[in-house]
């Protein structure tokens, strides 16, 4: 479904599971961006890191930045990889990319900075075989869209759920704003903000609620990750929801990126100036 989704938005047809392609096989690129699952590091999980076999994906990336050696990368992982078994797991992470000829750094950066009103904390890790000169982290400082922008003035009915939870959870929470996203967290206690708790991938349908009464729509979704309101949706509900909670948020790594974009540039215009002098 990810190769109709990417082909139907962007004309360009996944060609597989990355960890079955070799590296050679990649097209070469000046920027490599990629996220690897975030699971073995998430709060959500049992934050097992490298010993859980997706953690491993990592060193799938690296073979490919090995091979092709991009000018600089991006990659994206939740705000627990920076703190995940003591901080060895990021520094051995920095140290293989280190290894390969890359200056790089890294930061947790929060999409409520970037406009959208969704409360995703990631890790930021990014390289540059030209070093990163003068980069600098983009801080965002951009205001928060409001939920009544982002919400759906009619949302169908099916995604209303039933009475009896509705009743539940009017009975366990009193919200202080409206429009609100109620959070169900694993031991039943509810919160509720003028915006979204992190999506998730593999979360119940319940666990974020428009004002206690209803699940989000993939649109919504879609539009708390950043994405347009352009964006096809040519799969089914579960399948958005899946994909918005592995997305990363738009804002967040365009600023990122067009800020690695730019230093990128400027020092490849002053090596080669001072290779000419």
């Amino acid at each position: 479904m990810h190769k109709i989704r990417n082909e139907a938005n962007f004309g360009i047809r996944p060609a597989g599971d990355i960890s079955k392609i070799k590296p050679s096989d990649v097209p070469g690129h000046d920027i490599l961006f990629a996220g690897f699952p975030c699971q073995p590091f998430s709060i959500i999980g049992k934050q097992d890191g490298f010993a859980d076999p997706r953690g491993t994906l990592f060193f799938e990336l690296l073979e490919i930045i090995k091979e092709k050696m991009p000018v600089g990368f991006v990659l994206e992982n939740v705000k627990q990889l920076a703190t995940s078994d003591k901080g060895r797991v990021i520094e051995r992470i920095l140290s293989d990319l280190r290894e390969q000829g890359y200056e790089v750094d890294y930061k947790i950066l929060n999409a409520l900075d970037f406009g959208v009103p969704q409360k995703r904390e990631r890790t930021i890790i990014v390289g540059s075989l030209v070093g990163l000169g003068d980069f600098e982290w983009p801080e965002g400082g951009i205001p928060m869209k409001p939920l009544s922008e982002i919400l759906d003035p009619k949302p169908d009915e099916k995604f209303f759920v039933s009475e009896r939870i509705r009743k539940k959870r009017i009975a366990a929470h009193k919200p202080k704003v409206t429009p609100s996203i109620w959070h169900e967290n694993k031991s039943g206690n509810i919160s509720s903000y003028p915006h979204s708790c992190a999506l998730r991938a593999g979360a119940s349908y319940n666990y974020l609620l428009v004002n206690g009464e209803r699940r989000l729509t993939p649109r919504e979704t879609l539009r708390l990750q950043g994405f347009s309101d352009s964006y096809k949706i040519v799969c089914t509900d579960s399948q958005v929801k899946k994909q918005t909670g592995n997305a990363v948020a738009v804002p967040v790594v365009q600023a990122v990126i067009g800020r690695l974009k730019d230093v990128v540039e400027r020092c490849e215009i002053m090596g080669n100036r001072e290779k000419t002098a």
